[in-house]
């Protein structure tokens, strides 16, 4: 068998949002392939979540994405 990979997964190309119960330390990560599905996306979750926008990931690499505010 042998043991596990400790190597972090590479995120897929896409836009990343993280979600969270309130209070929490930990969440998820939530992948959508264009800024308008994330728009939704944090619509949808922010009444009753914490949410927080990672970036974007190109070539493994995470960028900023200047204009997305989460209220």
């Amino acid at each position: 068998m042998g043991r596990p990979s400790t190597k972090a997964k590479d995120l897929r190309d896409g836009y990343y949002i993280e979600v969270r119960n309130k209070n929490q330390r930990s969440g998820i990560k939530i992948r959508r392939d264009t800024k308008e599905q994330l728009l939704l996306a944090i619509e949808e979750y922010k009444e009753s979540k914490e949410v927080i926008v990672l970036g974007k990931s190109e070539n493994g690499k995470m960028k900023e994405i200047p204009d997305i505010k989460v209220d």
